[in-house]
């Protein structure tokens, strides 16, 4: 299994932008697919971005598409999800996630990392 670790989210004015990292480490880690998903209080988890590590295939979910950017950093085996102007329905706990294959489904990842808020004032 992948051990994550999110770090980067806070507070932010709307249309302000955030950075998170999702450090990954354990066996094989960059052989994963890894997905960035949101939860905001009384919602369920949603796609955020689903990317592999090697082969340069990325998913954005329409509701972040042109805002949203995901990036890697194999050498340090860490992925980042840039986030530009930011609304006030950006507000959730994001996630990072790891699965052995590219999947916009949050049931096909296994690895999850705790989850770091992320707040957009209006």
């Amino acid at each position: 299994q992948v051990h994550l670790v999110e770090s980067g989210g806070g507070l932010v004015q709307a249309g302000g932008s955030l950075t998170l990292s999702c450090a990954a480490s354990g066996r094989s880690s960059s052989s994963y697919s890894m997905g960035w998903f949101r939860q905001a209080p009384g919602k369920g988890r949603e796609f955020v971005a689903a990317f592999s590590w090697s082969g340069g295939i990325t998913y954005y979910a329409d509701s972040v598409k042109g805002r949203f950017t995901c990036s890697r950093d194999n050498a340090k085996n860490t992925v980042y999800l840039q986030m530009n102007s930011l609304k006030p329905e950006d507000t959730a706990v994001y996630f990072c996630a790891a699965s052995l294959f590219l999947s916009t489904d949050y049931q096909h990842y296994n690895s999850w990392g705790q989850g770091t808020q992320v707040t957009v004032s209006s």
